[in-house]
């Protein structure tokens, strides 16, 4: 990683190297508490993947209160996406690329995502409930019939496949393709990780991959539609408007990367908290219709899948008692926001009954960019978890996980499990 030349923040933790990014959890929220209690919005310098011909920027502000996340989320006018996501500025054609609706602003983030909401109704998500049950059941009898032995590894074989294979088969993908589709993203969002590359150079080459594959598919089911998300995109009307194929690739590979990435993720850290705090596992799996709403938020919160997003302000304004200029880089830390005591009693507490409100931000903290998929990941990993309470009530992690290389994933790689 390269950087440019001004220091971080005297005493305190410097969150601009990947250091701190792959230092013990405990370590990371003792930073992040340390943020929530300095005064104003610390100022930090950017880094950039190696090879990447985009130099940093002038720097970011760390947002990293839950009152802060709240605000500027809230404020689109004075803190906007279109001019990117990403800590580091990238050209507006490679933002779009990337981040599709992410990195845009109204009126044209609207209109994408008019199109796009079609195939995210709650009416549809509820239709896809037997299938994502079937889905998740197939996949645990999977796992137990390839490992007679009674452990596995919980990541790769059931937390990633059971997202991968529901999104996949909701866009029509080829079975055959599901195993690309995971490599390709694993490429996208672990770009920092040397596992998955680690350069820009192999960040562009998966991309184009990616997007060439999407938009041949996009092409397809225009021509011949069936009855997936595809389909649908492909061919819905906002106001006389349809997707371009150059639209449906930038969005299937949003789409493709948050269908599965983060899901996964949840679900893995969900796991892992469930084995260390067997009360809650035990709280939540005796009455599990009551708890299931609170629990399955309570896994968002505590695993807070997405870390950041950032933001740009378009005209002078104050936040977190920072007085802040037009073209300043706002950086939202959600895993902070999530586990910031202000906000939440007992933050640093895994509790299956914790109240909806307020609300955790592992979703975004609302707005025009709360999570899209947010309805269809709750109901993932609350059938998850259904299904391992019904055919493996004792599946728990032994060891501790594998994490991702990265400041933008909260990722496990890879976590033992075993089950009686």
């Amino acid at each position: 990683m390269s950087e440019i030349a001004f220091d971080p923040p005297v005493g305190l933790p410097d969150i601009s190297t990947m250091e701190f990014w792959t230092a013990p959890h405990d370590e990371r929220e003792a930073g992040f508490a340390e943020l929530r209690a300095a005064p104003g919005l610390p100022k930090y310098p950017e880094r950039f993947l190696e090879g990447s011909p985009f130099p940093p920027g002038p720097g970011y502000h760390a947002v990293a209160r839950y009152d802060d996340v709240w605000q500027a989320s809230r404020n689109p006018e004075l803190f906007c996406s279109g001019q990117g996501s990403n800590i580091v500025d990238l050209p507006q054609e490679l933002n779009e690329f990337y981040g599709s609706m992410i990195n845009m602003d109204d009126p044209k983030h609207f209109r994408l995502r008019s199109i796009v909401s079609k195939g995210f109704t709650p009416r549809h998500v509820t239709e896809l409930e037997a299938s994502v049950r079937a889905k998740a059941a197939e996949i645990l009898d999977r796992m137990i019939e390839r490992n007679p032995s009674g452990t596995a590894d919980f990541v790769q074989e059931f937390a990633g496949p059971l997202p991968l294979e529901i999104i996949c088969s909701m866009m029509g993908i080829p079975s055959e393709d599901y195993e690309r589709i995971f490599d390709w993203t694993n490429t996208i969002l672990g770009a920092s990780d040397p596992e998955f590359g680690g350069t820009y150079e192999r960040l562009m080459e998966v991309s184009l991959e990616i997007f060439a594959y999407a938009q041949a598919l996009g092409e397809d089911r225009r021509a011949h539609p069936t009855d997936d998300i595809t389909s649908a995109l492909m061919n819905a009307e906002v106001d006389g408007d349809q997707l371009t194929p150059q639209e449906f690739g930038s969005f299937f590979i949003l789409l493709a990367v948050a269908g599965n990435e983060t899901t996964r993720n949840a679900i893995s850290h969900g796991l892992r908290a469930l084995t260390e705090h067997p009360d809650q596992r035990d709280l939540w799996f005796s009455d599990f219709d009551t708890h299931t709403r609170t629990a399955v938020d309570e896994i968002v919160r505590w695993a807070t899948p997405v870390i950041h997003f950032r933001r740009t302000v378009t005209a002078d304004t104050e936040l977190g008692g920072e007085h802040l200029s037009a073209g300043d880089k706002v950086v939202l830390f959600y895993a902070s926001a999530n586990r910031d005591p202000a906000a939440f009693e007992h933050a640093d507490r895994f509790d299956v009954t914790r109240a909806l409100q307020p609300v955790q931000v592992g979703f975004g903290a609302g707005g025009p960019h709360f999570c899209l998929g947010a309805n269809l990941a709750r109901r993932e990993i609350a059938i998850a978890f259904d299904e391992i309470r019904q055919r493996l009530p004792n599946l728990r992690t032994t060891g501790e996980p594998d994490y991702l290389k990265s400041n933008f994933i909260n990722g496990i790689k890879r976590i033992p499990c075993a089950w009686d």
